[in-house]
């Protein structure tokens, strides 16, 4: 299986958070399933961690990178067609981050790993 990971799913993971669903958790904890994490996640840890709204220990910067190696995942980047592929997107979700990676969803394939409600709006497909 090859999936996407929402931010919180990632930090979830990390934290060992009882909130992550058993349907998350048995994709994550098998290696042969090809995880993605955007760059829009790494950012929006990033942007989080700068104001204060995110406790992490330590440097985004290194704590990121850390983690992405520690748990295997692949990073994606974000493309250009990513980002103008928002603009078609219906207005059921205002996050600017949720919506880079909705369309990032679309159009790779990839499923959203996610609890967020809302982007089931979407045409995407939520794994929880």
């Amino acid at each position: 299986m090859r999936a996407f990971l929402d931010t919180h799913t990632f930090l979830w993971w990390i934290d060992d958070n009882p909130g992550l669903s058993e349907v998350a958790l048995d994709i994550l904890a098998d290696s042969q399933n090809e995880i993605f994490v955007s760059a829009a996640t790494g950012w929006e840890i990033a942007i989080k961690s700068a104001l204060g709204r995110l406790g992490l220990e330590g440097d985004p910067e290194r704590f990121f990178p850390e983690q992405m190696t520690l748990n295997s995942f692949q990073a994606h980047p974000i493309e250009i067609s990513h980002a103008l592929h928002t603009f078609h997107l219906p207005d059921h979700h205002r996050g600017p981050f949720d919506r880079l990676l909705i369309s990032q969803s679309q159009i790779e394939e990839l499923p959203l790993v996610t609890k967020d409600p809302s982007i089931g709006e979407y045409d995407v497909e939520i794994i929880w």
